[in-house]
């Protein structure tokens, strides 16, 4: 049965870390606290450990100070993720480190100011899986910071070539994720060939899709929201798959292509 990075074993760690908050942020008031714990998806298997300075435009996407999910930098005051790792949430828990191959110290560290998630955003099918992050303050561009290009609007994928993904996610399914930086690369497989592999139309038109036949190189638990880039540009945002680098099955990216029209309305860029 198909399966995504908001499948059973997501939600199980969701009532674990629930739980764990109820506990820890009791004090805080109510209408502070989102209505759920954001997502925890995606991971890089069979890369390496990477230096931030290679991929500058890379983010933390942090709850209450921890890593949940990935981000990418648009512009010093913008970032973009995936609505998943959003929905549900208060911009007033949530930050961006920047600047760091380390997780969870280093680098800048700036809160949301604002999610602007796309209202078209379907939790069932993981469709429209984008969100744009509007930052307190602006970064500071210097080395490890500076932004990733942007593809234009309906930009034809480049299937077949090679890509890279980026983030803190596990190393292995079912793993625990990784304090340091890891980035793989994949290739980019067509649209058809996707949803030939999951078996129907889970592939909308705001997704793409990379991966080898193979498998053994994926993102997954962590990884989420993060960066695939082709030759500096950003076409995909880490989204779902089924499982972590499993053979014949390539995993599923927000294409950006398909959805840069909200990131220019909501952002301007």
């Amino acid at each position: 049965m198909k399966s995504n990075r908001k499948t059973i074993l997501s939600k199980m760690f969701k009532i674990v870390v629930f739980s764990c908050f109820l506990l820890s942020i009791s004090a805080l008031q109510k209408d502070t606290l989102p209505r759920k714990v954001p997502s925890l998806d995606g991971r890089i298997i069979g890369g390496e450990s990477v230096d931030i300075k290679n991929y500058p435009y890379q983010l933390s996407l942090q709850y209450l100070g921890s890593h949940i999910c990935g981000a990418s930098i648009i512009s010093a005051k913008w970032a973009v993720t995936a609505a998943h790792c959003t929905d549900g949430s208060s911009a007033l828990l949530l930050s961006v480190r920047a600047g760091s191959s380390i997780r969870g110290s280093g680098g800048q560290v700036i809160s949301v100011k604002k999610i602007h998630q796309n209202p078209q955003y379907d939790s069932s099918t993981i469709d429209y899986d984008i969100s744009l992050l509007e930052l307190s303050s602006n970064l500071k561009f210097e080395a490890g910071v500076n932004v990733v290009g942007l593809p234009k609007v309906n930009q034809q994928l480049p299937v077949g070539k090679l890509s890279v993904v980026s983030g803190w996610g596990t190393l292995k399914e079912g793993g625990s994720t990784s304090s340091q930086l890891q980035a793989v690369r994949v290739t980019v497989v067509s649209n058809e060939e996707c949803n030939a592999a999951y078996g129907g139309r889970s592939i909308t038109d705001r997704m793409m899709c990379a991966g080898e036949k193979v498998g053994g190189k994926d993102a997954c638990q962590g990884d989420s929201g993060g960066p695939l880039v082709v030759d500096g540009e950003l076409i995909g945002i880490v989204s779902w798959g089924y499982g972590c680098a499993r053979p014949s099955y390539p995993g599923v990216y927000a294409s950006v292509p398909n959805l840069r029209e909200f990131i220019s309305k909501v952002s301007g860029i």
